[in-house]
């Protein structure tokens, strides 16, 4: 579906090969909002289709990592919506350990698998969904405060104090459990 090019002059040249480069990047982070990997997959491709459709309204020389976030968040939540379901719960620890063994993860997920712990990773998973949203795009994806605040569809102050809330309940998270490495990691 992806590799066919533009149709009828729909998109610009370079346009759809530059948002593949994020393909990684958002599937990790839909994975993180469905807890599902056939949800994740699903999720991603429906972003690259809307992607390439509205490819004309991108405006060259911003960010289009941020607008795939922006069509990412926004086709969740509408789909939760139109769905009325919550997230499927998952056991942290058995997705860590499906994660671990697999050899075709990219260096950028084995980078983050090597740096999120599974104490970290399952306090991430203990944060409310709106703390865990904010934190993970600023921690994780290193967006800025503006461009999760549109993402989000939320005001910047708002996305500023749930990064902030975010980490506090991460910190005590870790802190109660007396995992000290780990809180060296988040609080960095």
């Amino acid at each position: 579906m992806f590799g066919r090019g533009p149709r009828n002059g729909d998109t610009r040249p370079g346009f759809e090969s530059d948002a593949l480069n994020h393909l990684d990047s958002l599937y990790g982070t839909a994975l993180r909002l469905t807890r599902n990997e056939a949800d994740a997959q699903d999720l991603v491709q429906d972003t690259y289709v809307k992607a390439f459709r509205s490819a004309r309204q991108f405006k060259p020389g911003t960010n289009l990592k941020a607008w795939l976030f922006t069509i990412l968040h926004n086709t969740f939540r509408n789909r939760r919506r139109d769905s009325g379901r919550d997230p499927v719960q998952v056991d942290s620890d058995r997705v860590e350990l499906a994660a671990s063994a697999d050899p075709a993860a990219t260096p950028e997920e084995q980078m983050l698998r090597d740096v999120m712990g599974p104490e970290l990773q399952e306090a991430l998973d203990a944060l409310p969904e709106a703390f865990r949203d904010a934190v993970w795009l600023r921690d994780v994806e290193e967006f800025a405060y503006a461009e999760i605040s549109e993402m989000l569809g939320i005001p910047v102050g708002t996305v500023m104090s749930r990064i902030s809330r975010g980490r506090r309940m991460l910190y005590e998270w870790l802190a109660a459990r007396n995992l000290e490495p780990a809180v060296r990691k988040v609080s960095s």
